[in-house]
């Protein structure tokens, strides 16, 4: 059932309320936990509320990756990324890639990410977004990490340099944002492709049909939390127990029942990021 209390569990809240609990457990692979306006508790309990066990709230930056890192250690249902955001790279220094290497053994930290190119935004140069993914493609490579992925109107490119550089084992693109014809090249490479709340939107199409073709075992979901909340909440704030609107609408899109999608997502989380 629907609850018409918000997440901080009252009337009226700027959150949406509650959707219907999914009937097998999910888990929300990319979120920033830092930017939600609820403590982290409040937040863990409204996704457990709806099926929606675990996270992985997602560095951009130093600080903020060492809150997630900080996080992951303090609630057990959290496990943490770390990286500088492609947008965050302008003069990158070893030594910030080096801090963002030793975090990276943490145990809580299963990611290496976000990181990438963002060619949408000219926040930093090509050059400097460059040299930090390729850096931190090593980083996943060494600590055994998965690469999580931020890629924005860079296809080519994120697609070149993961070959030439050799891509880890595990790799996500976060917020997969390319078409059918990108789906069946990134499925041929074993990368999975994590759809965020934008599938549901109206003008998405070729975002469903890049999910349509998307092998199911190579699929997993998404806040990006607070950004990006699925419909029927678009321009609200998003959080990790708003999943189970966006599962539902993959299920439709993947011609699966909701259980099934679930199952899936779980086993590739577990696949990529290890066990709980």
């Amino acid at each position: 059932m629907t609850s018409s209390r918000g997440i901080d569990g009252s009337r009226g809240s700027s959150f949406p309320p509650l959707p219907e609990r999914l009937p097998v457990e999910v888990f929300d692979s990319h979120c920033h936990l830092d930017l939600l306006d609820v403590p982290v508790p409040r937040a863990l309990a409204a996704a457990h509320a709806v099926g929606v066990r675990r996270v992985l709230t997602i560095g951009v930056d130093l600080s903020s990756s060492s809150w997630s890192a900080e996080a992951g250690r303090e609630h057990g249902d959290v496990y943490a990324g770390v990286a500088m955001h492609p947008n965050e790279t302008t003069g990158i220094t070893d030594d910030v890639l080096r801090d963002i290497a030793v975090m990276a053994e943490l145990p809580q930290v299963r990611a290496v990410g976000e990181t990438g190119l963002d060619y949408y935004r000219d926040w930093a140069p090509l050059e400097d977004q460059q040299r930090s993914f390729r850096a931190h493609i090593e980083i996943a490579k060494s600590t055994g990490k998965t690469l999580v992925i931020h890629d924005r109107e860079a296809h080519d490119d994120v697609l070149r340099i993961l070959a030439e550089e050799g891509a880890p084992d595990k790799v996500v693109f976060h917020c997969f944002s390319g078409d059918a014809t990108m789906a069946k090249e990134c499925a041929a490479k074993g990368y999975v492709m994590s759809f965020a709340g934008n599938v549901t939107f109206k003008n998405a199409a070729s975002l469903r049909e890049a999910l349509r073709v998307a092998p199911l075992e190579l699929v997993l979901v998404e806040t990006d939390a607070p950004f990006l909340t699925p419909m029927p909440h678009r321009g609200k704030p998003n959080a990790s127990y708003l999943i189970p609107l966006t599962v539902r609408s993959m299920a439709e899109v993947k011609q699966v029942d909701v259980a099934e999608m679930c199952a899936a997502i779980a086993a590739t989380g577990e696949r990529l990021f290890g066990p709980w």
